[in-house]
């Protein structure tokens, strides 16, 4: 270390070649024959010169990374090292290709325990990033499993590495890097005696990799959240209310939102007129504008370009009062939601009872959950979302009292955590003095984050003032999501024991 002055990373080039070759030399002491002709690195480096890369300390090559970039379902899930390489000529190359393929990676001795192989992995997923290709992968050797050929399988001998039992200098090093072994490949590199002919496929998955759509649409990275907080206050007629549901939206699509999300019961100010009525029969009344409502909402989310979550409205279905809700997107395309558990006083006071349909919805920022209120405290149904993909949850209520919103803003925030998604929350303020079952609101609109690094200490972006009527702004980043995912303090999503039990929809 003293007499360290310079550490290189640079791309690999024809006039290394004898200095490459004392270098492999030296590191394969065991495998004096695994040694790259320089008409074999000339082809690597005219293929795929950003894949050829070398570690220079003090000027001296110290180490070197050799990859490809391959086609990978042309090849089966047993191919050998001459599969992968088209016998060493490495034909198997293509620029069309979607995983970057490890063809070498070695560190000469005297350099070994400076952690310069990280480097060189590092390089190839920053690499694997950029080309937006799927990922990495290698046939990794297991050089001390000679011995313990005789008492363990392959597979035991991994398993056995994995929970520190055993040490394996490089399959370790591999699985700290972030690799995952994916099956054992027989027969891999002839003449590797030390694993018995026998490789690790060895995988690591880009986050980051998008699908090449063929569209001039694409998935939004960072998403604009608008949340509307909406003031209870007398409405003379439909018209009325949707004159301030459009100028919500005119405000958060003026921020270029990609989502305007209203609260539950939004529209329940148009009760007023069948005050006359009984309560079950005024909410039955008020279920007979959602339709126009909804048709409305559709139009201004073409005309405004945003995503609207309508919140909530009553809905009569077969003779059923439901709450349900609708997601306009701005494609002109319409989701319908429903509550799947209704509040013991929405089944007492009203007959309400609750929907069966529960689903993630595909959107042009990515998928998405809607959960109305009281759904949020059941953290079964945001768990079946997560495994169908949703990164962000919304969920619009409406709650009278402040113990009321706490359980909707604890629970709320809970499945943040667990489900690594962004969670917001839209509910209503003020009162309803001539609406029974309506007469007084408590909330305070919030976006919610996992808590790690990437994120907010607290896990809340954005929160507006309670109970005062505003909007909310918030950007969140999807990509940290996947990152989380792969790499957080605490996974756990993938860290669930899904062989203790499961959770399915019937």
């Amino acid at each position: 270390m003293e007499n360290i002055e310079n550490i290189e990373l640079a791309y690999l080039t024809l006039t290394d070649y004898h200095e490459l070759r004392e270098a492999m030399i030296a590191s394969y002491t065991s495998m004096p024959d695994s040694i790259w002709g320089e008409a074999q690195i000339k082809t690597l480096i005219n293929k795929f010169p950003e894949g050829q890369v070398v570690i220079k300390i003090n000027n001296q090559i110290a180490g070197c990374a050799l990859s490809i970039i391959v086609d990978y379902d042309k090849f089966e899930d047993n191919h050998t090292y001459e599969d992968i390489t088209g016998n060493y000529t490495f034909s198997t190359h293509t620029n069309e290709g979607d995983i970057i393929y490890g063809i070498d990676v070695f560190i000469k001795p005297e350099f070994r325990g400076l952690r310069l192989g990280r480097r060189l992995y590092d390089y190839r997923k920053e690499l694997c990033e950029r080309l937006n290709l799927k990922g990495l992968a290698f046939g990794g050797r297991i050089p001390n499993y000679h011995k313990y050929a005789d008492s363990l399988t392959p597979k035991e001998y991994i398993d056995k590495v994995r929970r520190k039992e055993i040490h394996d200098p490089v399959l370790n090093f591999q699985i700290s890097n972030d690799f995952h072994p994916a099956r054992i490949l027989k027969n891999y590199l002839k003449g590797d005696a030390n694993s018995h002919d026998y490789a690790v496929l060895l995988e690591w998955d880009n986050i980051y990799y998008e699908k090449k759509n063929k569209k001039a649409s694409t998935i939004k990275k960072i998403v604009r959240l608008g949340l509307v907080q909406w003031q209870m206050r007398p409405y003379k007629s439909l018209d009325d209310v949707m004159e301030q549901a459009e100028f919500f939206i005119d405000a958060v699509s003026g921020y270029r939102s990609d989502f305007a999300l209203f609260p539950e019961f939004f529209n329940a100010p148009l009760m007023a007129e069948n005050n006359h009525l009984s309560t079950p029969e005024a909410i039955r009344e008020l279920a007979k504008h959602t339709a126009e409502i909804v048709q409305r909402f559709a139009k201004l989310a073409i005309s405004y370009n945003i995503n609207i979550i309508t919140g909530s409205m009553p809905e009569m279905v077969d003779g059923k009062l439901h709450n349900v809700g609708y997601l306009c997107r701005r494609d002109g395309s319409m989701e319908r939601y429903e509550k799947l558990h209704v509040t013991p006083d929405e089944a007492k006071v009203w007959g309400m009872v609750g929907g069966n349909k529960l689903q993630a919805f595909d959107t042009d920022c990515g998928k998405i959950g809607i959960l109305i209120c009281y759904d949020s405290e059941f953290p079964e149904l945001s768990r079946l979302l997560a495994d169908e993909g949703m990164d962000i949850l919304f969920v619009p209520f409406l709650t009278d009292t402040q113990n009321g919103f706490s359980r909707v803003r604890h629970c709320a925030q809970a499945r943040a955590i667990e489900n690594e998604c962004y969670v917001a929350i839209a509910g209503s303020v003020g009162n309803l003095p001539k609406v029974q079952n309506m007469d007084i609101q408590f909330a305070q609109s919030m976006v919610f984050t996992p808590c790690d690094f990437a994120f907010p200490t607290n896990g809340v972006k954005a929160e507006t003032t309670q109970n005062s009527e505003m909007i909310l702004i918030a950007d969140v980043d999807i990509d940290l999501l996947r990152n989380l995912n792969q790499f957080g303090s605490v996974r756990n999503l993938k860290d669930r024991r899904l062989d203790l039990f499961e959770l399915r929809k019937k």
